[in-house]
């Protein structure tokens, strides 16, 4: 036991890097067979994490839409919220153009070879996602982890509880009960990041030798610095400009960044962005429960805006074509709202290039020179959908008077079942 509350002790932080370095050791060292040897521990990570998310959304909209006094006041925070989500996709398409100009990744490159499992996505209609943002079977959306479906059943459940009354007092409050219960599940299976973050990047590092990364190394670079521009810059001088401090943003988020960037998917990253949100940075917890979950289904700048905008200059550089004014105002329109109109479709980055690409008349083989090194691309890009998946209810929070200020200053970085409490006392207060 002392040798656990010693591990505890360490910031969670600390013992998510220590899993990524080793973790990258293991897998230069064993090579192909690291996939065999340690995927299956980066497996279970991510099962176990997807597994609390669908319930831990639902109890939690369900409670915060109560606790949030009804219609009006979701719809009002709901509209801010959507708001700076498009503000901020605009300015990540604008990162992407500027960062493909400027390094020109599809330039002097050849002979690059189309990935064999690379097929062309098929994009939905406007009409196709609206109708599956409803349900027809509430458990069959759960089951299958469809978060807007699972948003929208839980908040009408909720508006339902608000509209009963005193009639449904007890069933209302075991839905707090129930919420609270996920939120210990979370803190439980949070602690198995490090080790799960070992078995990822072990398995990760085995798999892609350099030979897959130096044909297209200017365009992986690219990426990653477009993203992390987008991450301190953008994201930073926003959180500025409302009066909070940057670096506390960046420590308190840093867990939900850190299982982003390994796990690759913002659906797992869900638990600990809300986590980190709430307990870290003051978020009221009942904002938080719909705003991150909304997030990790609509925000999606690293996928939806950053990458396409991207591979659309490195596509037209790559066939030698030049891209007229009017692509560009396609570009940023389509990324825009592209990342909204495919909210929830499975793979969105390719289906955001696929639009993209075809919205500005460009050819669609050229997804198809990236798809082998996609697993390396989307690291970054999920992270820094997450981020901004925290970014955005920090900001609205602060605007609509749900930031817990001193909590925020404190700024922990520790997301596990040793946190300070106190600390997440006070974020969720207003909530009850």
């Amino acid at each position: 036991m002392k040798l656990v509350s010693a591990w505890l002790r360490i910031p969670f932080w600390q013992r998510v890097l220590a899993g990524f370095v080793l973790g990258a050791l293991a897998g230069w060292a064993f090579g192909h067979s690291a996939e065999v040897w340690f995927a299956p521990l980066g497996t279970i990570y991510v099962t176990l994490i997807k597994m609390i998310a669908v319930p831990l959304v639902f109890f939690a909209v369900m409670n915060a839409i109560g606790s949030l006094h009804g219609q009006k006041s979701v719809a009002a925070l709901g509209g801010r919220t959507f708001v700076w989500f498009a503000i901020t996709a605009a300015l990540a398409v604008g990162v992407g153009l500027l960062i493909g100009w400027l390094l020109q990744p599809g330039h002097g490159l050849s002979g690059l070879t189309i990935a064999p499992d690379y097929t062309v996505r098929v994009v939905p209609s406007p009409k196709d996602v609206l109708l599956d943002v409803i349900p027809t079977n509430p458990f069959k959306a759960l089951s299958e982890g469809k978060i807007l479906q699972v948003i929208v059943f839980a908040g009408l459940v909720g508006f339902a509880l608000v509209k009963l009354g005193e009639r449904v007092a007890g069933l209302r409050k075991l839905v707090g009960e129930a919420s609270d219960t996920m939120v210990q599940v979370t803190r439980f299976v949070l602690e198995m990041t490090p080790l799960g973050t070992f078995g990822l990047i072990a398995s990760l590092v085995g798999a892609y030798g350099f030979e897959k990364l130096l044909p297209l190394g200017t365009f992986v670079f690219a990426l990653y610095l477009a993203c992390a521009i987008h991450v301190v810059f953008v994201y930073g001088s926003l959180i500025a400009l409302h009066g909070l401090n940057p670096l506390k943003f960046f420590r308190g988020a840093a867990p939900g960044m850190q299982v982003a960037f390994v796990a690759s998917s913002s659906f797992a990253a869900m638990p600990a962005a809300i986590r980190s949100v709430t307990h870290n940075l003051g978020v009221d917890k009942d904002y938080a429960a719909f705003a991150v979950p909304l997030g990790a289904s609509i925000k999606m700048d690293g996928c939806g805006a950053i990458y396409p905008a991207l591979t659309s200059m490195f596509v037209a550089q790559y066939f030698g074509l030049h891209l007229e004014p009017g692509q560009y105002a396609t570009i940023l329109i389509a990324s825009v709202l592209g990342s909204f109109g495919t909210a929830g479709v499975p793979g969105t980055a390719i289906v955001m290039v696929t639009l993209v690409l075809s919205a500005a008349g460009l050819p669609l083989e050229g997804i198809g020179y990236l798809v082998a090194i996609d697993r390396v691309l989307d690291m970054m890009r999920t992270m820094t959908n997450v981020t901004g998946q925290m970014a955005v209810p920090v900001i609205v929070a602060k605007e609509s008077g749900l930031l817990d200020r001193d909590v925020y200053e404190a700024a922990s970085s520790n997301l596990g079942v040793a946190a300070g409490e106190k600390a997440e006392v006070r974020a969720t207060r207003e909530g009850g």
